[in-house]
């Protein structure tokens, strides 16, 4: 396989994930009730309404990011941090049917998005500055952070719902 074979590959699989996980969300959350979404499982463990927020929040900050580069040409981005966004956003006190449909639509946003790329789109990139100063990134390499993100946070949802 070639190079560009491979970002290929690489883009596929991105794509594939992200546009799965709305669907893998709504399947692990079926006929559960608000009850059980709100409940988390030990002291100090998210609830999975909790984990949506989250996902949400890093959904917002990435995906912001994304459309950043795809924007403008190679921009300085100050990193902002999901976690502290998921607290400002309020997203763990909203009802998590509603979350996940929010969610939803902000994945297809993105996803209209990155579907309109070429290869090379993917390539375009932004360095980050705050927290990690300097960092360089690219939309594939974003992309493919949120979606290995979110794959971990479905492997903890699956055992908290067991």
């Amino acid at each position: 396989m070639n190079n560009g074979d491979a970002l290929k590959s690489e883009i596929e699989e991105a794509l594939q994930s992200l546009s799965a996980m709305p669907d893998r969300l709504a399947a692990l959350s079926h006929g559960l009730d608000a009850a059980r979404l709100n409940r988390s499982s030990a002291a100090g463990e998210w609830s999975v309404n909790q984990i949506l927020a989250h996902l949400r929040a890093c959904a917002d900050v990435w995906g912001k990011s994304i459309l950043a580069m795809i924007a403008q040409e190679h921009p300085t981005l100050r990193y902002v941090s999901p976690r502290t966004h998921m607290k400002k956003s309020g997203y763990s006190e909203q009802e998590f049917h509603p979350s996940l449909r929010a969610f939803t639509e902000q994945r297809n946003e993105l996803l209209r998005a990155l579907n309109a790329l070429d290869v090379a789109g993917w390539s375009r990139g932004a360095t980050f500055t705050a927290t990690t100063r300097g960092r360089e990134q690219t939309v594939l390499s974003y992309a493919q952070r949120i979606a290995q993100h979110e794959d971990e946070h479905c492997a903890q949802l699956e055992v908290l719902l067991g």
